[in-house]
């Protein structure tokens, strides 16, 4: 059983490369082409358009359906893994990976959140033109994702937008924080249970 685990573990591994592959290649459209990337496509495109689909995930330029279908690639290679390398096998154990893996993604996103958050921070304090290509792309995300951070700490006022930045990032930075805290106390927990 362990060998079927591992085999699925690293077939689960070989498919989200071939995805992260084909996900740099639409980055170059145009400059690779041929017989292996159509290839690639006709592997990868039935999975990636399954997940843009079902999932809404565009925020602005950017579509984050893409790393939705890796992410959960890799949450089924963490599960087969584990089962591949466990001693023993509990309900515990299993939902201790899926925690962890879980977290990733979140600490992935809000990661990614606090680095817009950080280039719309430099583009206000730089005088940058928001309404470039890469500027607008920053503005469009971190625009909705300030406005939301921002009304639950302050539900009917009106604050600057340095402000703003200034207390979005700080809201993330305590999630991240204590979202880590809380999935390795949990995770704790669970790989202590019996069942």
């Amino acid at each position: 059983m362990r060998l079927i685990f591992s085999i699925l573990a690293a077939l689960t591994g070989f498919y989200s490369l071939l995805i992260f592959i084909r996900i740099i290649f639409s980055w170059l459209q145009g400059m690779v082409s041929g017989s292996p990337v159509e290839i690639l496509n006709k592997i990868t495109d039935p999975y990636l358009d399954w997940w843009k689909r079902k999932l809404n995930l565009r925020i602005g330029l950017i579509d984050f359906s893409a790393v939705a279908a890796i992410v959960s690639l890799s949450l089924l290679q963490s599960v087969f893994s584990m089962l591949s390398s466990a001693d023993r096998l509990s309900v515990g154990n299993l939902l201790a990976v899926i925690l962890f893996s879980l977290w990733s993604v979140a600490s992935f996103i809000i990661g990614f959140c606090m680095i817009i958050i950080i280039l719309r921070a430099i583009a206000y304090l730089t005088n940058r033109n928001i309404y470039r290509p890469f500027w607008s792309a920053v503005e469009s995300i971190s625009q909705p994702l300030m406005y939301n951070l921002n009304k639950l700490i302050f539900t009917k006022r009106t604050v600057n937008i340095f402000q703003g930045m200034i207390v979005s990032f700080i809201l993330l930075a305590l999630l991240m924080f204590g979202g880590r805290f809380a999935v390795n106390f949990v995770a704790g927990f669970l790989y202590r249970l019996p069942i």
